[in-house]
This record gives C-alpha cells, sequence and structure tokens, in this order.
C-alpha cells in the first residue's frame, strides 16, 4: 500500500518516515513550495507572540531577538516544538486549530495572565484561512501581523508520482491544509487523473480540508478526531484496515 503525502517539504521527512515504520509505502508528492519573506522587527512593544504554523519561523534568525522571552501562544505541538527550537522559552500550546488558539489567547486575558489591551505579534504565512488578528482585535487585543512566508503551488507532480497514479499504486492521499488539498486538486487536474484520483480515499486532517475534497466529488473522505498528525495517521491506518482486500 502507498500513501501519497501531500505535506510540504522539509516536514514531510518525519510523516514519510512515520509511514514507513508502520509498514506503508509512502511517496512525497509536495504541492505547496516553501518561500521566505523579508522580516524586520519594527520595535513595537509586544506583550505575546501567536504562531499558526512553524513555518512561520523557518527563514527568521532569531538568535539575541528581544522576542524571545516573550510567551508564545503555538496553534499545535508541531508548531510549539518550532518555537522551542528557534529560542521561545515559555511556549503555550493550543489544540491544534486557529479557533482553539483564539480562544486561549482570550482564556489567558480573562484569567488575567495577560492584559485585555496587550499587543501581540502575529508572525503568519501570506494565505491565512481564518482572520484570526481580527477575531483578537475585536476583543480589545492589538494584533500586528508580519508575513514571514508564503506557500506556492507546484506547477505539477513530480514524473514518479504521476506515474504512480497511472499504475494504479496509490492507496490512500494524506491532506494537511485546505490550500495544499486545493493544490491536490489542481494538480490531478492537470495531469488529467482527476477522477481515478478523486476515487481514492482522502484522508484530512479536519473538516474544513475534507470539505475541499468533498465539493471536487471525492466520496471516501476521511477526517482526522483532531487536527493533528497522531489523529490523521489513525485514521489512515483504520481506513486501510476497513479497505477491501
Amino acid at each position: 500500500m502507498t500513501i501519497l503525502v501531500t505535506r510540504p517539504h522539509p516536514d514531510n521527512d518525519a510523516t514519510l518516515a512515520t509511514l514507513r515504520q508502520r509498514g506503508f509505502d509512502a511517496l512525497a508528492a509536495p504541492v505547496l513550495r516553501f518561500e521566505p519573506l523579508p522580516f524586520h522587527d519594527d520595535d513595537a512593544d509586544y506583550d505575546a507572540v501567536i504562531l499558526t504554523s512553524a513555518n512561520a519561523l523557518r527563514a527568521l534568525d532569531l538568535a539575541g531577538s528581544r522576542l524571545l522571552p516573550l510567551p508564545l501562544f503555538a496553534v499545535g505541538t508541531h508548531t510549539a516544538d518550532a518555537a522551542r527550537a528557534a529560542g521561545f522559552a515559555k511556549v503555550i500550546v493550543a489544540k491544534g486549530d486557529a479557533i482553539s488558539l483564539r480562544d486561549l489567547v482570550l482564556a489567558r486575558v480573562k484569567a488575567g495572565e495577560l492584559e485585555p489591551s496587550a499587543t501581540l505579534l502575529y508572525l503568519a504565512g501570506a494565505d491565512l484561512s481564518r482572520d484570526l488578528a481580527g477575531e483578537l482585535s475585536e476583543s480589545g487585543l492589538s494584533v500586528i501581523t508580519h508575513t514571514t512566508y508564503r506557500m506556492a503551488p507546484v506547477a505539477a507532480f513530480p514524473r514518479e508520482v504521476s506515474d504512480a497514479f497511472m499504475a494504479n499504486r496509490i492507496t490512500a492521499v494524506l491532506h494537511y491544509s485546505r490550500r495544499s488539498a486545493q493544490a491536490f486538486l489542481d494538480a490531478v487536474r492537470a495531469d488529467g487523473i482527476e477522477i481515478s484520483a478523486l476515487a481514492l480515499p482522502q484522508c484530512c486532517i479536519s473538516a474544513a480540508v475534507a470539505a475541499v475534497l468533498h465539493d471536487a466529488g471525492a466520496t471516501k473522505v476521511v477526517v482526522a478526531a483532531q487536527p493533528d498528525e497522531t489523529a490523521l495517521l489513525e485514521a489512515l491506518g483504520r481506513t486501510m484496515r476497513s479497505a477491501p482486500g
């Protein structure tokens, strides 16, 4: 059984390794490409940092940065690990999505651990699925967003991926974001394999991601119980165990 991993590089390396440890063949097909954008600290007086993706830190050199002592609110465990690796000492972790991150920040305000008029630095990507800054601002917080990267869709699949589809060797696809799901759809359409590709199980990290595949006509769409990779791989395992043959 060959599992197609659409997660961008370099995060896909760990996913591929985990799948192979579990006995799956795994094939990388990153449908988005990381592109760093310039970041210049504006010397504003921040009270905390918020982070919805580990990618926001990838291109930054934060050695000795004045930001590192600040509390950092991370969307999930993977992003939190990246923040700690970058040097942030006080990392508060949400449950894997922007809604839980928003609620976590507001809970800290309610508990008196963050001032109601605090200024937050949001290190973000160019394409955001939710207006987190706007939602926090409605509660009285000041959020300054700095865009540190973008994820650009690839033009087409690598030859080995197209060949694997044509040979019916792909048995399931893993999806990690709405944008990557859309980029996957664009790629299979460009290759003329949309019907056969969408007939496969599509394992999605959240219901929002799954909706992109549902809307495109996929019928075997599986959603992780929680928006993290552990739950996603558990959903994959259940799907493969129940597959015929």
